[in-house]
């Protein structure tokens, strides 16, 4: 099987959504997702872009996706944050998550990031038993904390 991975354009963010969407119905939060194509397509690839896009492809269909963007730390400088990396599921298992990973690895290198950092879910083992094979720091010192859009919009 030939797996390529490469830059996404905006031609696959409509697959790229539907990735997106089957992640969140595997995390049982389907009626999360309010993103949309257009959406991506503005945030992605308009004027000021917040994300960066990978996608691997078999046989010219996408399969999965690593989506990531710029963060700052006031303690180290500039760095990447991971916010997903999707497979499809008939094609997990054949290391094409380690593939869109690793490309994520590189980008940070080349964009000189001083840090890589990701979340994974505490149930998802599978996901827990991929990133420890590289070796990467589980820390559960640190709370999440968030507010949602409504409660933005309601400050």
């Amino acid at each position: 099987m030939n797996i390529s991975v490469r830059k996404g354009t905006k031609e696959d963010m409509p697959s790229v959504h539907a990735l997106i969407y089957e992640l969140a119905v595997f995390e049982k939060a389907p009626n999360e997702v309010t993103n949309s194509v257009t959406d991506m397509l503005i945030d992605g690839f308009g004027e000021n872009p917040v994300f960066f896009c990978l996608v691997a492809e078999v046989e010219k269909k996408i399969v999965g996706t690593a989506i990531y963007h710029l963060k700052y730390s006031t303690w180290k400088g500039r760095g990447i944050y991971l916010d997903d990396i999707v497979v499809t599921e008939s094609m997990r298992g054949k290391r094409i998550g380690s593939l869109l990973f690793d490309a994520v690895v590189k980008d940070s290198r080349k964009m000189n990031a001083k840090q890589l950092h990701w979340q994974v879910l505490d149930w998802n083992e599978p996901a827990i038993q991929f990133y420890k094979k590289y070796q990467a720091n589980m820390d559960g010192e640190w709370i999440n904390c968030k507010l949602t859009e409504d409660q933005i919009n309601s400050f």
